[in-house]
């Protein structure tokens, strides 16, 4: 996925079951994040930078989407533990990851292994990428200021 491509028809089933399309956000601006794992210490601290950002970006005028190959059950549990006011699809098969790029060979712990790479599209009201934010920009802690930084000056 690259600036100015269109995102994919269908982008997967949310935390309850529902599918999400390009079609349901039309209209909207989207801020789409795509991270490793539910319940992880890099992975929570984005989710919850974002959640406590969560009202900003809305004003900003976006709407928050997260991804990961976790289970919709597995979504459920972190939206309620986080309180997260969003939606998290569960790409489970991983087919949306390896649409957007966001799937590939990293370094974890020092191995080579394969998996999500932690990546944000911002996406425009045509469904246009407009900013990647790549996994070496990405700080979790900080992510919704990162998001925010550059809406704000653009």
């Amino acid at each position: 996925m690259n600036i100015g491509d269109q995102l994919p028809e269908v982008l997967g089933l949310n935390e309850k079951g529902e599918e999400i399309t390009r079609q349901d956000l039309a209209g909207k601006k989207i801020v789409l994040y795509a991270y490793p794992k539910d319940n992880t210490s890099g992975c929570t601290a984005e989710a919850c930078s974002l959640r406590d950002n969560y009202d900003k970006l809305r004003h900003a005028g976006y709407e928050v989407i997260g991804i990961s190959k976790d289970s919709a059950a597995s979504h459920l549990k972190f939206i309620e533990k986080q309180e997260l006011p969003f939606s998290l699809i569960a790409d489970v098969d991983t087919t949306l990851l390896q649409q957007l790029g966001a799937w590939g060979e990293k370094t974890f712990c020092g191995r080579k292994c394969v998996g999500t790479l932690r990546t944000t599209f911002l996406i425009d009201e045509e469904g246009k990428v407009e900013r990647i934010f790549s996994p070496k920009e990405i700080k979790t802690k900080i992510h919704a200021e990162q998001i925010l930084d550059y809406i704000n000056n653009h």
